[in-house]
């Protein structure tokens, strides 16, 4: 499942019985079990990971997670709900950690933050976020929001640091009745709340490129790179030790001639050339002195080096051949004679060193030493990464960058002068890559440059263009920079663990945000909105679906699609996925329209052969649903029929039995038969991407391929095969829009290159392109969704049984 939906099961229901009374009568609740574990885990690590810094993040979870349990404990914490906290609204952004559990502290509360203390210097006001406020809605106060207003010099990290804004501009439109409600609402939390925007160097860039990382972020990261203690200990093996062992074994070949090796012609040392580099030339040289004299003279020289050099350990170990001829060299500095163990020991060491890299200065070892002095000699990482976050420094912090090729070129001699690295150093492809996710560009333009690697880093860069496009409904240009802003620093806000068919906070249910709905938009503006958040839905539509088509489109990315149609005034349904772990058996009416529009649109084609989906069934359940709405005062939350029919697909019925894996197997019913969003961006935002819909089958069963590749020898491969078939379903879906002549072609090259795999993959994925080809060919699967006596199956990825593909090549 998505990361997005990684929640925890609730402890109601428990039981069969329990979870139907659950559905109808009573809301289910969150157990502690989840807390508690992820208490248990963040204890460990941080008394047991080997890394400060990571023990220090683990220390902040474990803070957080006890704040988590000591809140559903007293019941300050309602874990499930929309307002989980008790005595914050809905749209207070509250601080929330992994699988959707708030801490119960609002992420705007805490201590003053620097730039609310110098507010509060500046107005001469007591140093509390009370009287922030107070002044704020003064005519001085009042003054200084409007020129922020107007220079757009502010940045706004969470929802609530708009709200004061939004008091100024409301008050310089002479809506004063409006402001005045606004500010009666925010009132009570005035003192707790962070409710003023940070002041800021610049305006906001320019929202129609989009970056991964600003470059700020990038620099934090280049500067917090350190020395690799691999790579160091490796440079001081290199740059000292391999230097050390020559001087060491042109000593020992000195004084061992009777047991030294004979010499080949190859490792014969060039004319005039000594045997060895630094101190070891003087001792092979003739009238070099008493042995132990230079025995001990070197000795010492190993002793200081080993004092100073630390990282590299290898020479301490006895049983080397480094470690072999210090212990004798200690014994002749000692004056004591070898013992034959030993004495055998050193010739052997001598005799293995010199055949494995050749005589000190012979041309193999010479070559040898060059290479490994070149290695030693490179400049280190973190020292060209820092000279990268120093160019990075003179440009805008807040936003990325045009261009990226400029601070990634080679080290300058002006820059060699101040940090010693060679002149002409370039920057490594680690770095670079780094540096790169600071492009401002298209969002098509990251994706052609593979620094959008899937479809929920997609997600993570869309918000900076629906802001964009949602603050075209306003006229009045401040309006509209502090709308997008806005948006912006709401979608960081993380989502929560919900429960019971509940909802998200949507970003118009901000009090601020309510305030201007109604501001500075005449029909013509209108117009040209709805118009620009249609144009950006279909090229998201466009660009997620041709780059990623064997992805399913991640929770993130469906919310901004259903902003966007809302936005646009479209009737389109966008569906979440959904989490096994806490679906409570019923879906919402939107999974009913979705499906209804995947029937119109592929009613009669392969897609709908395959999967054995009766149009016509799923038309008439809309229907109904519909009309018996009309009779109701307010719309039905649930769809029965629709969890009845996911449910009969699925051969499981949740009301009577409870498991994330039967779970999983009706919501994928759900999924197919709403083609989880395809249909509803094909029908109702018009999408046709580029490479068209051939291109697309082609490129998801290569998907299907390399997700089926990793199968084979995967310990836990269930997430894998439901990825796979995931993947199969979207292939398919393309494959059904391609027109009749081209489906039973592409279906003869999926299967030629199912055939073409790796003999495991081929093996696994026999069933499935066997069943695809008996489909194509007007055929049919029986009711347990085989064919052909088990030889051709339907792929599906979740069951409550063993997965078919796990075992499908024994």
């Amino acid at each position: 499942m998505d990361e997005n939906a990684d929640q925890q099961p609730p402890t109601e229901p428990s039981s069969p019985a329990d979870a139907s009374a659950a559905t109808t009568i009573a809301p289910a609740t969150v157990s502690s079990a989840y807390a508690a574990g992820q208490l248990a885990r963040a204890l460990r690590t941080s008394v047991s990971h080997p890394e400060p810094a990571t023990r220090d993040r683990a220390v902040g979870r474990v803070q957080k997670w006890r704040a988590v349990l000591a809140g559903m404990a007293d019941g300050s914490l309602t874990i499930g709900a929309r307002t989980p906290v008790a005595g914050l609204p809905a749209w207070v952004t509250p601080e929330v950690v992994r699988g959707g559990f708030a801490t119960g502290t609002p992420c705007a509360g805490g201590p003053l933050a620097p730039y609310e203390a110098d507010a509060a210097r500046r107005a001469c006001v007591p140093a509390d976020r009370a009287a922030l406020f107070a002044h704020a809605l003064t005519q001085q106060g009042l003054e200084e929001l409007w020129q922020l207003l107007d220079t757009g010099r502010y940045e706004v990290a969470l929802p609530e640091e708009a709200a004061l804004l939004t008091v100024a501009w409301l008050v310089r439109a002479d809506d004063f009745d409006t402001a005045a409600a606004l500010v009666t609402e925010l009132q009570p939390f005035a003192d707790r709340l962070r409710f003023l925007p940070r002041p800021a160097d610049g305006p906001a860039p320019d929202a129609s490129a989009v970056h991964r990382c600003t470059v700020g972020q990038v620099s934090d990261v280049l500067r917090a790179r350190g020395p690799k203690t691999a790579i160091e200990v490796q440079r001081e093996a290199l740059g000292v030790w391999r230097p050390f062992d020559d001087e060491l074994l042109a000593y020992w070949l000195q004084h061992l001639a009777a047991s030294a090796p004979a010499r080949s012609a190859a490792d014969r040392p060039a004319p005039q050339r000594v045997p060895g580099p630094g101190p070891a030339a003087a001792l092979t040289g003739p009238g070099g002195g008493d042995a132990r004299v230079r025995a001990t003279a070197l000795l010492q020289r190993y002793r200081a080096l080993a004092a100073t050099h630390t990282q590299c350990r290898k020479h301490r170990d006895q049983k080397s051949n480094t470690g072999i001829m210090l212990r004798a060299l200690e014994e002749t500095a000692a004056g004591r004679p070898l013992t034959p163990r030993l004495a055998g020991l050193l010739r052997h060491a001598v005799t293995s060193v010199v055949a494995k890299r050749g005589l000190p200065g012979s041309d193999r070892h010479s070559r040898l030493r060059a290479e490994q002095a070149r290695q030693a000699a490179l400049p280190a990482h973190h020292e060209i990464a820092a000279v990268v976050a120093d160019r990075l420094a003179t440009l805008d912090q807040r936003a990325g960058t045009p261009d990226v090729d400029g601070p990634l070129a080679p080290i300058t001699r002006t820059e060699a002068g101040q940090t010693g690295l060679p002149a002409g150093t370039v920057v490594p492809p680690r770095l670079r890559q780094v540096v790169r996710t600071a492009l401002s560009a298209t969002p098509e333009e990251l994706v052609a440059r593979g620094l959008v690697p899937s479809a929920e880093v997609l997600a993570e860069l869309v918000p900076q263009l629906v802001a964009n496009a949602t603050a075209q409904r306003y006229a009045d240009p401040s309006l509209r920079t502090l709308t997008a802003a806005t948006y912006r620093a709401f979608r960081n806000r993380r989502s929560l663990l919900l429960l019971n068919l509940a909802h998200q906070v949507r970003a118009d249910e901000l009090p601020w945000v309510r305030a201007v709905a109604g501001h500075g938009s005449d029909a013509d503006t209108r117009a040209r909105a709805r118009a620009a958040a249609e144009a950006v839905l279909r090229r998201l539509g466009d660009l997620a679906v041709g780059a990623f088509p064997g992805t399913l489109l991640p929770n993130p990315l469906v919310r901004e699609m259903s902003q966007l149609a809302r936005q646009a005034d479209l009737s389109a349904p966008f569906t979440e996925e959904l989490a096994a772990d806490i679906f409570m058996g019923t879906f919402s009416p939107k999974f009913l329209t979705a499906a209804r529009i995947a029937a119109d649109l592929l009613e009669d084609s392969l897609y709908t052969r395959y999967y054995g989906i009766d149009c016509a069934a799923v038309r008439n359940l809309a229907v109904v649903h519909a009309v018996d709405n009309l009779g109701r005062t307010r719309p039905a939350r649930t769809a029965p029929a629709f969890d009845r029919l996911c449910g009969e697909r699925a051969g499981t019925d949740t009301a009577r039995s409870w498991s994330p894996a039967g779970n999983g197997t009706v919501i994928e019913q759900a999924q197919i038969l709403t083609t989880h969003n395809l249909a509803v961006l094909v029908r109702h935002a018009g999408i046709a991407p580029e490479a068209g819909w051939e291109a697309l089958a082609e490129k998801g069963f290569d998907a299907v391929c390399r997700l089926v590749a990793r199968v084979h020898g995967h310990p836990r491969p269930l997430g894998t095969i439901k990825d796979a078939a995931y993947a199969w379903r979207q292939t398919l879906f393309f494959l059904s829009l391609c027109p009749p002549g081209r489906q039973a072609t592409l279906v003869q090259q999926m299967a030629a290159q199912a055939a073409e795999q790796p003999w495991h993959t081929a093996a696994r994925l026999a069933p499935a392109i066997a069943g695809l080809r008996l489909v194509a060919g007007g055929g049919t699967f029986d009711t347990d969704g085989t064919a052909l006596n088990g030889l051709a199956r339907r792929f599906q990825g979740w069951t409550t049984t063993g997965h078919w593909m796990r075992s499908a090549t024994r």
